[in-house]
């Protein structure tokens, strides 16, 4: 299943992807015989009431999706795309999760996950500018893995931790290098308002396959400068979900973005800044692309 956030004249609504077109979720939902009329309008709200279900719900949803077109919002592509959960309560990052971007860097290998934060003011659509050239003239991409919580989990063993996980999503997570760097701590150039395009879709786990056998590319202006494959992570996301539950209660709709491989713009030679103009791209396998613009 392909859980998306699409603008409805100015709101964000939760759609569900079934035949390359885009339904409305809440408007499924309250078609079914006997569902209650509570309202499920974002993905976030979708995943607390059917997070611990979602491969119930997939069928449930593609079976309304066929027996009542008037939900069809559009066909996919043709609508404009939020990031699949615009509201996080939290926005959990991995630095330094790939053996060959440690490399580049220079550091020793990470003992335990290295972790810090962003805010949902960061995040825009698949799609959207990234506007924020204004205030950095080092500005780099790192395509990311982001896994999305499901349903609430504490002290969970890495063995079960993959059943808290609702689907995978594509993120990158724009830096300015110049502003991470100011002080010994890295908020300022990792939470920039606009700055980190999501999406374009959550895709279930059923769907999405090995999550640690996914090909990873970054392409800027049709050039390739990152490509790897997640089974390169140092610690796979069982092991980071399990890890980061034991000291925080992960909760529906949480984001965590596992790291980015080797080739980012800071380490090349020259540096490689994003400027306006510039088309970034990042992909990930069989769960979709980001293409955003640099304003």
């Amino acid at each position: 299943m392909k859980l998306v956030t699409y603008d409805s004249a100015g709101s964000w609504r939760a759609g569900v992807v079934v035949d390359s077109s885009i339904f409305d979720v809440d408007t499924l939902l309250k078609g079914e015989p006997g569902e209650n009329a509570k309202s499920v309008l974002s993905v976030r709200e979708l995943l607390r009431e059917h997070g611990g279900a979602l491969s119930k719900l997939s069928g449930r949803l593609a079976a309304a999706a066929r027996k009542n077109p008037k939900a069809e919002v559009g066909p996919f592509g043709k609508v404009r795309l939020g990031p699949p959960v615009t509201d996080p309560s939290k926005i959990l990052c991995i630095g330094l999760n790939y053996n060959d971007h440690v490399a580049e860097t220079g550091r020793a290998l990470p003992t335990h996950p290295d972790i810090f934060a962003k805010f949902a003011s960061t995040l825009i659509g698949p799609f959207d500018e990234i506007c924020c050239s204004n205030i950095t003239s080092n500005l780099d991409f790192e395509g990311e893995l982001a896994i999305v919580i499901g349903r609430e989990c504490r002290s969970v063993s890495a063995d079960d931790a993959l059943d808290f996980v609702a689907g995978v999503t594509v993120l990158n997570d724009i830096t300015a290098r110049d502003l991470q760097y100011r002080g010994t701590q890295w908020l300022a150039g990792k939470a920039v308002d606009g700055s980190t395009p999501v999406g374009p879709a959550l895709v279930t786990l059923e769907e999405v396959g090995d999550i640690q056998d996914l090909d990873i590319r970054t392409h800027v202006n049709g050039s390739e400068v990152q490509s790897s494959n997640t089974h390169l992570m140092i610690f796979p996301v069982r092991q980071l979900v399990s890890y980061i539950s034991h000291f925080l209660t992960l909760s529906p709709g949480d984001i965590i973005s596992t790291g980015t491989p080797q080739g980012i713009g800071a380490k090349r030679q020259p540096p490689l800044w994003l400027k306006p103009g510039d088309i970034v791209e990042v992909e990930l396998e069989n769960v979709g692309v980001l293409r955003n613009t640099v304003r």
